[in-house]
């Protein structure tokens, strides 16, 4: 498990891959073509991710979907990236990604939304921090 400075440093290397991507790209591009360029940057910069990890969803127990909802990227197994190509961000898209923390077991996510002028202006970051047992 990473540490917070250890998080936080590897969140800032992902926004700055992903200035990278949207510098190259700019916007108006489908959102699979900047999760694969966000990866290769990424692996550029000697940080692992992996594409489109499956989340199951379990209630109580029981796993009810493992095949329907998939994480656009996780990074070095402790980061959320979700990605998102629209017009601006919404409330649900903020849920969405604090849900994925959620059912992931994972405290730290960014949502990024490549279809900006400026990228700085499509990022949220997301802390989830799970009760202590």
């Amino acid at each position: 498990m990473k540490s917070k400075e250890e998080l936080n440093e590897l969140s800032g290397i992902i926004v700055d891959a992903a200035m990278e991507v949207h510098r190259e790209f700019g916007p108006g591009l489908l959102e699979r073509v900047y999760e694969a360029a966000l990866s290769a940057e990424l692996l550029m910069r000697g940080i692992s991710s992996e594409r489109q990890v499956p989340l199951p969803v379990v209630y109580k127990g029981n796993v009810l979907d493992d095949e329907g909802y998939r994480i656009d990227l996780l990074v070095e197994d402790c980061i959320v990236v979700e990605l998102k190509t629209v017009s601006g961000l919404l409330p649900i898209h903020e849920a969405q990604l604090s849900t994925y923390l959620r059912l992931a077991r994972k405290n730290l996510g960014l949502l990024i939304n490549f279809h900006t002028v400026l990228l700085k202006d499509g990022i949220k970051r997301r802390v989830h921090q799970f009760p202590s047992i």
